[in-house]
């Protein structure tokens, strides 16, 4: 691809998770000009303040999670609607973070977590 292609798809997907989702305050991402560019003209064009987070120990993190993810749907055999997706990742994405202990305070178990989660 050339680099105005690679810009032009990343400002496009850009645009696609922000309306599937909320305007972040922060992004994190890789060493790559086209994320770059296609903040900056998001950010341009619709007057907001999204800051570019170039860490590469942070991405590492979330690449981490990432593959936790990957690995759970890797045997089974796909979704056969985008509902059942989204909720299927959603659970799997909610366990992960009770095993972290993300969501409910640090000291409590996770069955003392999910039973909070849950009631």
């Amino acid at each position: 691809m050339t680099r105005r292609r690679q810009r032009m798809s990343a400002q496009s997907f850009l645009i696609k998770a922000i309306s599937n989702n909320c305007i972040p305050r922060v992004i994190n991402i890789d060493k790559s000009g086209s994320n770059t560019a296609a903040i900056k003209v998001y950010n341009k064009r619709s007057f907001s303040k999204i800051k570019i987070r170039q860490c590469k120990y942070l991405n590492n993190i979330i690449e981490q999670d990432h593959r936790f993810i990957k690995w759970r749907i890797q045997n089974g055999l796909g979704f056969k609607s985008f509902e059942s997706a989204r909720r299927t990742l959603s659970g799997i994405e909610v366990v992960h973070m009770l095993r972290k202990n993300q969501i409910i305070g640090h000291g409590t178990t996770m069955f003392k977590s999910f039973c909070k989660l849950a009631g």
